[in-house]
């Protein structure tokens, strides 16, 4: 059975382990030379201490979040507080500033006082002047000597006026409460009533009438509370809002969508790999010279003059003229680095047109095995799931966490004064307002949060490729014949995936983790400094972080380019993460013409189907987000943006799980190659008959132009 010092070696190819004869039979029990599987099976477990690592942070994970669960309340983050402290919710989730006195205080520049101190209260929705000659009023909550519930006070439209004392009504017109009057119309804005610049004319002659003090009005009173509303952190913490009120969009369009259409897709590819392949090329080609021709004609170097092009015929005065020719000369340098753009791809069609024969068999034994191997079409569901379950609870505890912390009372000195029912008197001094403070070191366990949902959500991603590796290498090491298969390989694949190698994930999902979170935070500092760019170097700072996003974008890449292929190495194998990466870069580079010609050819098509995915995916989130139901109510998104978003990237990450089949398939079979070469003295011995031929006819051109070249 074994083979002897003085061995000739095998006679024929191994399948599965078992050798074959050259004319394509199994060779008899005793005229075997060697019987050993391609796959290896005697592994031992790799990289246990980062696996253990990566338990301890995902128990790390679950405390954090208990943390956020324990101490924080989403609804924070999009409704405002009143002048109790009290959280705007429920039936009453709308804010409203009384004394509009005090509201346009708080936007006099020289003024102390702040907005945030203005007597608020939370009501149904924002009142507006009366119609006819009364007076509309807005009364503090009922309590004390009004012996009114909420509901009853809400249905008056809060109005109690008639049953204040005399000493009561004085008080009010002296705007102290305990009822204000409504002068101004006003709007729910993002849950807070925007007050209108002037006060209703019919309403202040009554208020004068009664002898109520001078009320100041103009525009300061609408940048008051626009400033408020439309504050940085304001923003920012209604676009998390929207995440949660459009959950359902989410579900829809961020999961269900782009799993039914990436499934679509691969049944296409599985069908028509060879012409999606040359139709890609040829889309290529096309577009750029569509583009680059597109160019010339803005420029005026085609067709007509690029004044009329850009600015239209009727534009003929001198401004004009000098607008159109600075546009003129910005297209011509568009035009001219697209010329040389759309010449270099071309050439290079031209030069590696040989070679996209053998992508194109590439791609086909990679549609074949997938073929083979039925199940690896439904396969991606379960890392999608895994994947949409994780966003779920990232995404509910990173709400709880924004949203962790106290709320208290401010300190001020504005000297204010408002009547207190319980008191039953005017009160001075008291009538600081209430803000929410996160928990002390909360950013801390929100990085942590973050940096925990790029770590697992990259493991999960090296899981699944690792398994597709696993079972499409079992194709190619079998010469593509399916009935030499194992039963299950997807099965097979898992099961030592997850007995030898998680740690070996483990490592390279924390090195893109990494990544990604430096990624993460210098966007976050360009944003930040994007506020301040009218300070000195703000502008050149901003600049810095753009060009160290692209650089880190460029390593990513890198990165995950080297771990998928050091996971395939692993699925084969059964090395540690380094020593697989090593030998997978080793192989690349010794194989370059013939890994990079097929890669690039491949992630391109796969590229344009991942992009067809998600922007679907987004337009029927758009569709969805334009109902009635996230236009108003309290499920009302404040911009579709971050949905929509969120919903791209979401169904972008779905559709790569699913596409990440092939895409792993092609890079298995390629560097499957590449080690059969390297094994057996640079020739292929195991490859598919189909990738078998293909090749061979490209050595033969190579070498009949080769000795074109000697003669």
């Amino acid at each position: 059975m074994g083979r002897s010092s003085s061995s000739p070696g095998p006679k024929g190819a191994i399948l599965g382990g078992i050798e074959m004869s050259p004319q394509g039979s199994p060779l008899q029990m005793g005229e075997m030379t060697v019987q050993k599987p391609r796959i290896k099976v005697n592994r031992h477990c790799r990289d246990i201490p980062f696996l253990i690592f990566f338990f301890l942070f995902l128990v790390g994970m679950v405390v954090n979040s208990g943390f956020g669960w324990n101490r924080g309340n989403p609804r924070r983050l999009l409704y405002g507080l009143d002048y109790k402290g009290k959280l705007c919710e429920g039936d009453f989730d709308v804010k409203y500033w009384m004394n509009p006195n005090q509201v346009y205080d708080s936007g006099i520049i020289d003024n102390p006082f702040n907005i945030k101190d203005a007597r608020a209260i939370c009501l149904r929705s924002c009142p507006s002047p009366s119609a006819n000659s009364s007076l509309a009023w807005v009364c503090d909550y009922p309590e004390g000597p009004i012996k009114l519930t909420k509901d009853q006070w809400a249905d008056r439209h809060y109005d109690y006026f008639d049953l204040l004392s005399t000493g009561q009504k004085n008080t009010s017109l002296d705007l102290l409460g305990p009822c204000y009057p409504v002068l101004f119309n006003s709007s729910n804005f993002f849950w807070s009533c925007q007050l209108s610049a002037s006060p209703s004319n019919v309403s202040l002659a009554q208020w004068k009438s009664l002898g109520g003090i001078d009320v100041n009005e103009g525009e300061v009173i609408v940048k008051a509370i626009q400033d408020v509303i439309n504050a940085p952190g304001e923003i920012l913490k209604r676009y998390i809002a929207d995440l949660g009120n459009g959950w359902p969009v989410l579900v829809v369009c961020g999961g269900i969508a782009p799993f039914l259409l990436a499934i679509v897709w691969l049944i296409f590819i599985r069908i028509f790999a060879g012409a999606v392949t040359w139709i890609s090329i040829l889309v290529l080609n096309l577009g750029v010279v569509a583009v680059t021709i597109y160019f010339y004609i803005k420029a005026g170097w085609i067709g007509t003059d690029a004044i009329s092009a850009i600015i239209g015929s009727d534009a003929v005065d001198a401004l004009a003229l000098e607008t159109s020719r600075s546009m003129q000369n910005h297209l011509k340098i568009v035009a001219v680095a697209m010329t040389i753009v759309a010449v270099i791809i071309i050439i290079i069609t031209l030069v590696l047109i040989k070679r996209v024969f053998i992508a194109v068999a590439v791609f086909k034994v990679a549609a074949n095995a997938i073929g083979a191997i039925p199940s690896l079409v439904i396969f991606p569901i379960i890392p999608a799931v895994l994947l949409g379950l994780l966003f779920i609870y990232w995404l509910s505890t990173l709400l709880y966490l924004a949203s962790a912390g106290e709320i208290t009372q401010n300190v001020c000195n504005n000297g204010c004064c408002a009547y207190d029912l319980l008191a039953g008197n005017v009160t001075c001094g008291g009538c600081c307002g209430y803000e929410f403070h996160h928990t002390k070191n909360i950013g801390w366990s929100i990085f942590y949060h973050i940096f925990g949902g790029f770590w697992t959500a990259a493991f999960i991603s090296a899981c699944s490729l690792t398994v597709i590796a696993g079972a499409i290498s079992s194709y190619y090491w079998v010469r593509g014949e399916s009935a030499l298969l194992a039963t299950f390989p997807v099965l097979s694949s898992t099961k030592r995936l997850l007995r030898y190698s998680l740690g070996s994930m483990a490592i390279g999902s924390f090195l893109v983790a990494c990544i990604q979170m430096v990624r993460f935070i210098l966007e976050f500092i360009r944003k930040q400094i994007k506020l301040a760019e009218a300070a000195p170097g703000g502008c050149c700072i901003t600049i810095l972080c753009c060009c160290a996003q692209c650089c880190l974008g460029c390593i990513e890449w890198t990165l995950k380019f080297i771990n998928r292929n050091a996971y395939i190495v692993i699925a084969i194998k059964g090395k540690g993460f380094f020593r697989a990466a090593a030998k997978a870069s080793a192989l690349i580079i010794s194989n370059i013409l013939r890994v990079g010609t097929v890669n690039i050819l491949g992630d391109l098509i796969l590229f344009l189907g991942k992009i067809c995915v998600s922007i679907t995916s987004a337009f029927f989130a758009s569709l969805m987000l334009d109902q009635h139901r996230y236009k108003s109510g309290k499920d009302k998104v404040s911009s579709p943006l971050f949905p929509i978003v969120f919903t791209f990237f979401f169904a972008y990450a779905i559709a790569s799980m699913f596409f990440g089949v092939v895409e792993m398939a092609i890079d298995t079979i390629l560097l499957s190659y590449c080690i059969d070469c390297d094994e057996n003295n640079g020739n292929a011995r195991y490859a598919p008959p189909l990738l078998m031929d293909t090749l061979g006819r490209h050595a033969r051109w190579e070498e009949e132009r080769a000795s074109r070249r000697r003669g």
